[in-house]
């Protein structure tokens, strides 16, 4: 059983400790990283008010990444079905 861990991570100038599992310590430290990198490309590319309306595109980006690999799953996964079928209908001709 693995101990926990305490970290701190900063976030758009704020700060939050977290008590994770160490397997956990990577991942977040890639998330906040990556959430970091974006909030400066928002604020170099817009006008931007408040730290809460980058805080918002970020979510809005995340969110959109997520759904469009589910999108593209399947997409891809009905693309391979249909490969599949085609495959097996030429063994089975073939076999016939």
């Amino acid at each position: 059983m693995s101990k926990s861990l305490k970290i701190k991570l900063s976030i758009a100038d704020r700060v939050y400790p977290l008590t994770i599992d160490p397997e956990q310590e990577e991942g977040l430290r890639k998330a906040t990283k990556k959430i970091e990198e974006m909030i400066r490309r928002f604020e170099k590319s817009y006008a931007v008010r408040d730290k809460q309306d980058v805080l918002a595109m970020c979510a809005l980006q995340f969110a959109t990444q997520v759904e469009q690999k589910g999108i593209d799953k399947v997409n891809d996964q009905e693309h391979i079905e249909e490969k599949l079928e085609a495959l097996n209908n030429l063994l089975q001709d073939h076999l016939a």
